[in-house]
Formats: structure tokens, C-alpha cells, sequence
């Protein structure tokens, strides 16, 4: 069965105050729609943890620094909701524009540090954007826990830490990024991709895949990385944005996984912007001048 689609905040309001009543724990999935199986897989990760699911589908112009890729964002609906009918949760959040930014709404959260480096250093504005829509979509829900994947791992990183200077009531679940069988990181842009750019494009996590593994057996960063860049370009990539070593809980730049990191890479294809972060093992790996490159 299909599950309800709300719209309006105050509906949304009267079945998680009945809910509340009940002593039921609610999940809260936030999306932008376009659904694929790394979205599900947060929908049955909410559905073994909650006693009640809420799915969010809603575009947030906020987040976007380009109007043309706000234009172009696949708006799939009804293709959604078919998709989460098996899974029997209790409700689809939709809202419309007015409910989550009405006339005259001047409020903006901004998370420091954790913006600055990495896709918020390449998209002005994005993160604030996030924490803006994310915090209203805790509230809205009234969510104890919120399902998100690690592959947009810095949006997490900023999600978790607005969550906890704010105090905000919800407990925010990373889940592990979920791939398509040549290791293309799900993503709903991988719908824009022309079939010859999405064949090309399993050469990102391939090439991060090589590069971790050489930093985890102790090789130079300046060689793997040089080596990853040009393989990238062999590919068919247009321009690579980033290509870093960083810490997982600041995203401070490493220069070797000497503590706790993962590999970050945005590049573009196909006209296509593309994300992906791999984690890297390894301990006390001789230095290299830099781990930072493109």
C-alpha cells in the first residue's frame, strides 16, 4: 500500500503527536527524491531501529549555489512512492515550498569549519543550506533518530554537528554507502549521466580504490596521486574539483592515514558532478609534502 503523502505541516504535526502519544519512536529518512537502492537501504535501516518511518522528499533550493542544476534535479514522485510502498512505512513528507519557507522567513543555519574545506569550498553556501532545511526537517518530525549515507560523509560530519550544538533531540545514523555493481557510488545525478559517461564513470572509485590502497602500503602520496589524476582523465573526467586525505572527525588535511581518514574526491563527467569517499588504512606512514591534489 502506498503510504500517505502529506503536504501540509500541521497534517504531518497530528499524526506524530498521535504517534507521540503512543509512546512511538520515529525514524526520519531526508531526501530530495529520486530514489535508488542507497535510499532504501536507510529506509529498512529506520524500519529495524523505529517504530514509525517518515520519508522527506523535498528539493531544497537552498542548497543550491546554480540555478541550472536546481532546474535539472530529477523530480521523480509518484516513481518515488511506488518504490516505498513495499516497505510499509507510515508516512512520505512532501511539503510545499510555503511550509518549510514561507513569506518572510529570514532564518539561516550555519555550521563553520566543517564547511569550508572540501564540496563546501566549491559550492558557496551549500552547507548552510543543509543545516537550514535538515534542522526544520528534525523539527517538523519530531524525529528520534535520522538515517544518512556516509557517501556524502561531510554532510554528515555537518548534520551531526549542527545537530549537537543545537540540542536538537535526534540521534543522526551514518549508514554505509551503497554501490552499483562496478563501484559507482548511488546517486541520484548518475541519472543525468549519458550511457557512455556512466560507463566511465566507475573509473573514480577505482582510481580511489588504488590510491588507498598504496597510502595503507606505505607508498609516496605525490606518485598515487599523480597516478589517480591521470587515470581520471584517461577516463573521460573533465576536471577534477578535489582529490584530499582527510580526518573523519574534523576533515582536517592529512598528510599520511596516521589516524583515523578517508579519501574525498569530487569530479565531473559528462557535464556531471560526481562525489565519493573511501576510508584508508594504515598507521605510521612516512610523510609526503602534500595530500591535497587537482
Amino acid at each position: 500500500m502506498t503510504p500517505p503523502i502529506l503536504r501540509r505541516l500541521s497534517d504531518l504535526r497530528a499524526l506524530t503527536t498521535r504517534w507521540r502519544r503512543a509512546g512511538d519512536t520515529i525514524g526520519v529518512v531526508p531526501t530530495m527524491g529520486a530514489l535508488h537502492d542507497g535510499h532504501l537501504s536507510l529506509v529498512s535501516a529506520a524500519k529495524a531501529d523505529c517504530d514509525r518511518v517518515i520519508v522527506t522528499i523535498f528539493v531544497n533550493p537552498k542548497q543550491f549555489n546554480n540555478p541550472e542544476d536546481l532546474a535539472k534535479y530529477p523530480r521523480t514522485e509518484a516513481r518515488d512512492a511506488e518504490k516505498l510502498a513495499p516497505r510499509q512505512i507510515d508516512a512520505i513528507w512532501c511539503p510545499d515550498p510555503d511550509q518549510m519557507y514561507p513569506d518572510g522567513f529570514t532564518t539561516n543555519v550555519s555550521v563553520s569549519g566543517l564547511t569550508n574545506v572540501l564540496c563546501g569550498a566549491h559550492r558557496p553556501g551549500h552547507f548552510d543550506g543543509v543545516a537550514t532545511v535538515v534542522a526544520k526537517l528534525f523539527l517538523q518530525t519530531s524525529a528520534d533518530r535520522a538515517y544518512f549515507g556516509e557517501k556524502d560523509f561531510q554532510q554528515l560530519q555537518v548534520v551531526r554537528r549542527m545537530t549537537a550544538d543545537l540540542n536538537i533531540p535526534t540521534e543522526v545514523i551514518g549508514c554505509p554507502t551503497v554501490r552499483e555493481t562496478d563501484g559507482l557510488a548511488m546517486s541520484s545525478r548518475n541519472l543525468r549521466l549519458d550511457p557512455q559517461a556512466r560507463v566511465a564513470a566507475s573509473a573514480l572509485n577505482r582510481a580511489m580504490g588504488t590510491l588507498a590502497d598504496g597510502l595503507a602500503a606505505g607508498l609516496a602520496w605525490d606518485g598515487l596521486c599523480e597516478t589517480a589524476l591521470h587515470d581520471l582523465d584517461k577516463a573521460g573526467f573533465e576536471e577534477v574539483e578535489y582529490l584530499d586525505l582527510r580526518a573523519i572527525d574534523d576533515l582536517s588535511l592529512l598528510h599520511s592515514p596516521d589516524r583515523d581518514a578517508r579519501l574525498f574526491a569530487a569530479a565531473w563527467i559528462g557535464g556531471i558532478r560526481l562525489i565519493d569517499n573511501i576510508p584508508v588504512a594504515g598507521q605510521g606512514i612516512e610523510d609526503s609534502a602534500q595530500s591535497r591534489c587537482a
